[in-house]
């Protein structure tokens, strides 16, 4: 018997059975969407722990709030792990999400209603790369390129709408493309 059955099936047999379902979706099917993942036991432990009940808005030892110094002791590993993984002086492990990663880069580099040209949701794209849903979409002029008729990048027809829109970033990158983007072109 795991927490589901013992914890959550006596007080909310619906949310019980959806988590069930959605276990047997993940088990049964291959996702490719580059943002979905399948994590490990020993992460679905550490995100199903007491560090959940925990806000620690800010910093390790720079909190805005008490009780964190047990919070701060994973974040310092997270930080050290990530700087030896990529070789890296500073790294931000606190981005929970692809949108929130890019937001704070288009907040690092952009002013608001600054153009972006970035690769339409329906092309493969992802919604912070301009898409009228998200923030990028609203906060910022945004142009949007897609694919030619065979589903490939025109990398030609990118750079003609680049030198038109004229925008301050070039959103490469993709959530749902499923081929290899040549950043070099």
């Amino acid at each position: 018997m795991d927490c589901i059955d013992e914890y959550l099936l006596p007080v909310d047999p619906e949310v019980a059975a959806a988590i069930r379902d959605e276990e047997r979706r993940q088990r049964e099917k291959l996702e490719l969407i580059a943002s979905e993942n399948y994590a490990s036991r020993a992460v679905l432990a550490a995100q199903g722990s007491v560090m959940t009940n925990k806000y620690a808005e800010g910093y390790p030892g720079r909190r805005y709030y008490g009780g964190c110094e047990h919070v701060d002791v994973v974040e310092e590993l997270a930080i050290e792990r990530a700087r030896k993984l990529f070789g890296a002086e500073h790294v931000n492990v606190q981005p929970h999400s692809g949108t929130q990663a890019n937001t704070a880069v288009y907040f690092a580099v952009l002013k608001p209603g600054e153009r972006i040209l970035g690769m339409g949701l329906e092309t493969g794209g992802h919604l912070t790369h301009g898409s009228r849903v998200n923030i990028s979409g609203r906060y910022y002029e945004s142009y949007l390129y897609g694919v030619n008729q065979k589903g490939f990048l025109d990398y030609e027809e990118i750079r003609k709408r680049a030198l038109e829109v004229r925008p301050r970033m070039i959103v490469a990158g993709a959530s749902a493309y499923p081929r290899r983007i040549d950043f070099e072109a």
